[in-house]
């Protein structure tokens, strides 16, 4: 089942996002269906709050990537916790299929250890760096209730403020569907 993406200024994008007690709900279907819309809207990642779920779980796939020095990780974090990030904070262009149509440089650290549950509900830990450190680190954002955007200068969020306003209302290019929080 492909969900709607949930746009820029939706409260439940700005909530940190609750843990998923064992048994509460279909982890697996859940994440077939996060999967599915993710790749419909041509994602690398989407996390539970972004289809109005305010729950820790996020999926990722970076094999869309297609370059042979990041690795291929496709997975779904349940109830995840980065238990710490190290390394040298790099940029990297980022968007948001909350925030459609706006990309700009965010630091991250280059390596982090993160502690989850599969959909099997069995524990993992394990590090990841580079790209797949970035990617898991802005769906953990999305759980905390941090956007990318929120990474930025005040001047840079100044420069935005129109187009992120326009998002909310639905003044947007999208090829996927999305809920917006404000419709004229």
């Amino acid at each position: 089942m492909i969900y709607p993406i949930v746009a820029y200024g939706d409260p439940v994008l700005k909530k940190v996002a609750q843990d998923i007690e064992k048994g509460s709900l279909d982890v697996a279907k859940l994440s077939e269906d996060m999967f599915e819309t993710m790749e419909n809207a041509h994602g690398v990642g989407l996390a539970a709050p972004q289809v109005a779920l305010n729950i820790r779980m996020f999926v990722i796939d970076t094999s869309v990537f297609d370059d042979e020095n990041i690795a291929s990780v496709r997975k779904a974090f349940i109830n995840p916790v980065i238990e710490e990030e190290w390394g040298d904070e790099w940029p990297y262009e980022e968007g948001c299929l909350s925030i459609p149509g706006v990309r700009a440089d965010v630091y991250r650290p280059s390596n982090l250890r993160i502690r989850y549950f599969d959909t099997d509900w069995k524990e993992h830990v394990e590090e990841f760096d580079g790209m797949t450190a970035r990617v898991i680190q802005h769906e953990y954002d999305h759980i905390e209730g941090v956007l990318f955007v929120d990474h930025l200068s005040s001047i840079k969020k100044r420069l935005l403020k129109g187009k992120l306003s326009n998002i909310s209302k639905g003044e947007c290019d999208a090829s996927y569907r999305m809920k917006f929080p404000v419709k004229k």
